[in-house]
């Protein structure tokens, strides 16, 4: 009874995953290749489509699934894993009204397409209504899953699993003041970077087939996944064999098309090492956005900003764009790679500053959730805020608070994980270098594969068995903490820019 009832379960719940996944092709179409006249017309299939994958997620018949299964002993560990995991997801989701569901998903679509439109033109009174709308649906989304102390909790809980404001904002305070530090460290030193040599001609084309090499080299597989451009970069991973990276390039800014693509690409490279045995279902999912976010982070930035990994792709470069950096030296490409100064906008900021975006973008969510901030005044309190905490004020709203994307796709909650991605990024790699010892001599010979078989082993393959901050615990021995992030910052910039 008990095998019978289990599998019952798991089927009922792919069904459901099946319904996400054709949004989320969907949803990619509409950010590379869909006209735009036809976002009236997309949103009634997003919002039909969540729907859809909400009646069958809420089916009684899950519920009375779960309660036979939890009344019953399960000795098999991924048997487990999916109970607990499904349960934590049914209750949440019988908890939202399917009107509001679909209103929610119609609403971000097209709500997308006007963000986009006023990015383009500056234009933050064309947004404001459905910033407005957005803000007002999660507020009722928060009320109906309730919450103990912030509403802001029940939506973070839906990226980070068990986090709250008040647990992140001490780990970013104890961050902040440390990166405070440094950053002044860095600026009284007097050293800087000739920036200028990423500001030449880099002509697109070009880019992408060097950034596509790139994210095979490290381990992107291109034969179940592919490479586009949009106006904000992201990764979608459709299902096993499916996984669809996206970037964004400037003839002139280096910088932008290729850290977008190795930082898409780490997140492909663990939508791949998912155990796709177990599509569908928890124990073949990610364990958080924040475990997410710190495979992208790492090889963005631990490796794909290092010495080692140039010092095998520098002549690569050179050759692939022929006389741009002919009077360029390797050691000055990488000074200028990760040149740290204060800057307006998040994708592009350095290793060091990074994390004082997230901060600002984690505060104005808190305050638009429980109405201390009007949406309409979020661009006077984002200037304000930037100004406080970097010093710089945007010249406008398209370099302000409509760069980021996620607000209007609904993603209220998600900002904090770009964060708790770089501490787990750090964390572990440092445990990574320990079990596999001279990595750089890997990167120097383009040899990635035994750090990405570790991750693979480690993080990916897991899927959701422990939870983000178990998961961290078991792999390195430690519970998250910002140290580990803020030795490795340190022991790169030191040379750099003569740190005592």
């Amino acid at each position: 009874m008990t095998t019978t009832t289990y599998r019952q379960l798991i089927d009922a719940f792919r069904e459901s995953k099946l319904v996400e996944s054709i949004g989320s092709i969907a949803s990619w179409d509409q950010h590379t290749y869909m006209p735009p006249k036809g976002a009236g017309h997309r949103a009634e299939q997003m919002g039909f489509l969540a729907k859809l994958g909400h009646e069958k997620l809420t089916s009684p018949r899950l519920g009375e699934w779960l309660t036979a299964l939890e009344t019953s002993p399960i000795d098999d560990e991924t048997e487990a894993v999916n109970v607990r995991e499904i349960r934590r997801v049914y209750d949440r989701a019988v908890k939202m009204p399917s009107k509001l569901v679909e209103e929610i998903a119609k609403t971000v679509s097209q709500a997308q397409n006007y963000w986009a439109e006023a990015r383009k033109k500056n234009d933050f009174p064309a947004f404001a209504p459905w910033l407005d709308k957005i803000v007002a649906l999660k507020r009722e989304e928060a009320s109906a899953v309730g919450f103990k102390e912030s509403p802001y909790d029940a939506l973070l809980d839906e990226y980070e699993p068990g986090a709250t404001a008040a647990e992140i904002t001490r780990v970013f305070a104890d961050l902040r003041a440390d990166l405070v530090k440094l950053v002044a460290e860095i600026a009284a030193s007097g050293k800087k970077p000739s920036v200028d040599i990423l500001n030449r001609e880099y002509p697109v084309e070009r880019q992408h087939i060097f950034g596509q090499s790139a994210a095979a080299a490290i381990g992107f597989d291109f034969q179940a996944g592919r490479l586009d451009t949009t106006v904000h970069p992201f990764c979608s991973g459709i299902g096993p064999g499916d996984c669809r990276l996206t970037t964004r390039y400037h003839p002139r800014e280096f910088n932008q098309g290729l850290f977008g693509i190795l930082h898409e690409a780490g997140h492909g490279i663990y939508e791949q090492g998912l155990d796709h045995a177990h599509y569908g279902t928890p124990a073949g999912s990610f364990a958080s956005l924040g475990i997410h976010e710190s495979q992208s982070r790492l090889w963005e930035n631990q490796v794909g900003r290092s010495m080692p990994f140039w010092e095998h792709f520098f002549p690569r470069l050179q050759q692939t764009y022929a006389g741009t950096l002919d009077d360029v030296t390797l050691e000055s490409f990488v000074f200028a790679v990760n040149n740290v100064e204060k800057s307006l906008i998040r994708v592009e900021a350095d290793e060091a500053t990074y994390n004082m975006h997230i901060i600002l973008r984690f505060e104005l969510e808190q305050a638009l959730m429980t109405g201390d901030l009007k949406p309409a005044d979020v661009p006077g309190a984002w200037n304000d805020k930037f100004k406080q905490m970097l010093d710089l004020t945007p010249p406008s709203d398209a370099q302000g608070c409509l760069q980021d994307i996620h607000w209007s796709m609904g993603g209220i909650g998600y900002f904090p994980t770009y964060t708790l991605g770089n501490l787990y990024a750090a964390q572990f790699m440092e445990q990574a270098r320990r079990d596999l010892g001279n990595l750089d001599e890997d990167f120097r010979r383009g040899q990635f594969g035994r750090l990405k078989g570790w991750l693979n082993e480690k993080i990916h393959s897991p899927g959701q068995r422990h939870r983000a901050g178990e998961l961290c615990k078991r792999v390195t021995g430690a519970p998250l903490t910002h140290q580990a992030l803020i030795g490795y910052l340190r022991k790169k910039y030191t040379p750099l820019y003569g740190l005592a």
